[in-house]
């Protein structure tokens, strides 16, 4: 197990404050002098939250909210923005969705009660719903366009059997083409909650000014929201549903073709815990790093410096909410896969059974703790920081303490890793090769 921390803590970086407000929705401010301010806000609701009857709702949702409310025509809140220099934007992922505009601290005032309104009361009307949807029609189909995209598609389905995190975050056009304005009206009453919700406001104001103007923005039904629940229709995932997968238990190969590749793609993909297991996932992440972080790193070294077999190696492990991918890929020519393969397993060996080195441990607790004050530097990026850990995990100090954690992480502790969650013997391996010609 990962050592208890025994260094004094340096002074922390990050000095946020959060608000449990009393309708249940958690604000987080902070001021940092730098003359921009980012207001993100973040509900925890994802692809992986749809029954497949609705799958892709919450990304044709994220459009909709742009369509206007009682207060504000479509269009209009991108107009007011545009007009003071300020950018937004947003996303959704299988476990949450997030809402964002950067601003000037003397714009605050006016556009953050904007963009609250948008996210808590979209009218999704009617009339706006058919045109939005041929556009995210057309997203989709662009997706489909994708190499990058079709791969990953490839590799998530074949390493998940059951989990939601295998389906697409945009949703199939199949299903897309027959949800209503009213199930999206539904689907955003059940999951556009105080309790789900949580709202950032990061930059050059003082902490009760960021929270005095989100909470006057508050709609007056959101006061009530948790006495006064909203009737649920629509249907919804069993809790069986985000169960963990069981790590397989043997090589499972599946081959696909695409015609826009130059070079054949290989990778090979282990189940391994998720966030909600988040003390397992450390020594993952250093893993990863030792493996293909950097030139010399032992993949990149081996099978692209010295024996020119692939032209690109990384290793990654993906944290979704439920359950997590380690996953080891590569371009190479088909000439090479068997030799590739073979060479991945015998690092894997060597993990399993040889202590990785203090050098090696060193260089990655380096990297770590740079990446963590680089990605510090911009109010956006507190922002989305604080956002994630605060919706996935509620809790902010599993991210102020990564750098702290991986410090503290032995030899031992990634030998114990390889040996629990990196079989050789069992993986999920998928090969994309280029149309013969």
């Amino acid at each position: 197990m990962i050592q208890a921390l025994l260094r004094t803590p340096a002074p922390r970086l990050n000095q946020p404050t959060v608000f449990k407000l009393p309708c249940g929705l958690t604000l987080i401010a902070e001021q940092m002098p730098i003359d921009v301010v980012t207001l993100d806000i973040w509900a925890r609701v994802g692809s992986a939250m749809e029954p497949d009857e609705i799958n892709g709702m919450a990304h044709f949702l994220e459009h909709m909210v742009f369509k206007g409310t009682e207060r504000l025509k479509a269009g209009e809140f991108e107009q007011r923005v545009e007009a003071r220099g300020a950018s937004m934007n947003a996303a959704t992922s299988q476990d949450y969705t997030h809402f964002y505009i950067t601003t000037a601290p003397k714009d605050f005032e006016e556009l953050a009660p904007l963009q609250l309104d948008l996210v808590f009361n979209p009218l999704i009307p009617d009339p706006d719903f058919e045109p939005e949807r041929q556009v995210v029609l057309e997203e989709i189909l662009r997706s489909e366009d994708n190499p990058q995209r079709r791969g990953y598609r490839h590799m998530i389905e074949s390493c998940f059997e059951r989990l939601p995190y295998r389906r697409q975050v945009l949703g199939p056009a199949a299903v897309v083409e027959t949800v209503t304005p009213a199930q999206m009206r539904e689907f955003h009453a059940r999951w556009y909650r105080p309790e789900n919700l949580t709202i950032v406001a990061v930059g050059n104001l003082p902490v009760e000014t960021l929270r005095r103007t989100v909470e006057a923005a508050i709609p007056e039904h959101f006061k009530t929201a948790q006495t006064n629940p909203a009737p649920h229709s629509s249907p919804s995932l069993p809790p069986s549903a985000l169960l963990p997968e069981p790590p397989l238990q043997q090589v499972q190969r599946h081959e696909f073709t695409d015609p826009a590749l130059q070079q054949t793609r290989m990778s090979m993909s282990w189940r391994v815990p998720g966030l909600q297991h988040i003390d397992d996932t450390y020594s993952l992440d250093v893993l990863a790093s030792i493996l293909s972080q950097g030139r010399t790193s032992r993949l990149v070294q081996d099978l692209r410096e010295q024996r020119s077999l692939v032209t690109s190696v990384s290793a990654s492990n993906a944290d979704y909410w439920a359950q997590g991918l380690f996953t080891i890929s590569t371009r190479l020519e088909a000439e090479n896969l068997e030799a590739v393969e073979a060479l991945i397993v015998e690092h894997l060996h060597r993990l399993r059974n040889t202590p990785v080195t203090e050098a090696e441990i060193s260089r990655v607790r380096t990297q770590v703790a740079n990446r963590f004050v680089f990605g510090n530097e911009r109010p956006s990026d507190r922002a989305g920081l604080y956002g994630y850990y605060q919706t996935l995990m509620g809790d902010l100090e599993p991210a102020f303490n990564y750098p702290e954690i991986i410090r503290s992480i032995t030899a031992e502790d990634l030998q114990e890793a390889a040996l629990r969650y990196l079989n050789p013997e069992a993986y999920t391996f998928v090969v994309i090769r280029p149309e013969a010609k």
